[in-house]
């Protein structure tokens, strides 16, 4: 695992207005790029041990960005100020979506990865960043979306473009008991998207707000096989 740019273990970002990465390259050429976002509070390492996990086999191109907010009396960092759960507030979120969208655009220079072979997770906030990349009509559809206990969101001024991601699948888990993000959110989620001919595999569990880890082989199983032709081995 190492940070991008600068020198050795230095992550970009800290010089000018670019968000900072992690990143875990793939064993030998990679077959896809997996793109992360933590959730509210966490940082760019939160969640690649999750990658780990769902890419053993090490086929894919890990990515985990830093959100660029930090917030008086808060840890960790933010992708947008919340003002209702389902409501992010429209000038952070737009804020973010430019950033991310940057930073996906020079990944797929950066790697050769088109966004036909792109997938964009995250849990909680961070999966809210995913749903409203991979649904932004202004660009190109993703391979997959893979979201942890998060929603599609509902801001002024931009709205998820569901006629054009046909061939995008997406993954959705989310945990029965969670209080911070109600389960309805991830099952309003999955109905809008199934309803608008999407792909969808959902999966529920008696979790509260995390990822509950009996989620994790469904979801190696759902990258590896359906979004690039792998059949998974072992358990």
């Amino acid at each position: 695992m190492s940070a991008h740019g600068g020198a050795p273990g230095s992550p970009r970002g800290r010089d000018r207005d670019v968000l900072v990465y992690r990143e875990r390259r793939a064993a030998g050429e990679a077959e896809g790029l997996l793109v992360l976002h933590h959730g509210r509070g966490a940082d760019e390492h939160d969640l690649l041990a999750v990658g780990e996990l769902i890419d053993p086999e090490r086929r894919l191109h890990i990515v985990t960005p830093r959100a660029p907010l930090q917030l008086p009396g808060s840890p960790g960092y933010h992708w947008y100020l919340v003002p209702r759960v389902g409501h992010p507030d429209r000038a952070t979120f737009d804020s973010a979506r430019l950033l991310l969208g940057e930073l996906h655009d020079e990944l797929r220079e950066l790697t050769g990865i088109p966004p036909q072979r792109t997938v964009l997770g995250g849990f909680s906030m961070g999966a809210v960043m995913s749903y409203a990349l991979g649904l932004a009509a202004a660009r190109d559809a993703v391979a997959g979306i893979l979201g942890f206990s998060g929603f599609i969101p509902e801001v002024d001024g931009w709205t998820p473009d569901l006629a054009g991601r046909a061939a995008t699948r997406v993954f959705v888990a989310h945990g029965e008991r969670d209080a911070v993000i109600d389960v309805d959110f991830g099952r309003k989620a999955v109905a809008t998207l199934r309803a608008a001919g999407l792909d969808v595999e959902y999966h529920e569990s008696s979790a509260g707000h995390r990822i509950d880890p009996v989620q994790i082989p469904a979801a190696r199983d759902w990258i590896a096989a359906p979004l690039f032709g792998h059949t998974p081995q072992g358990p």
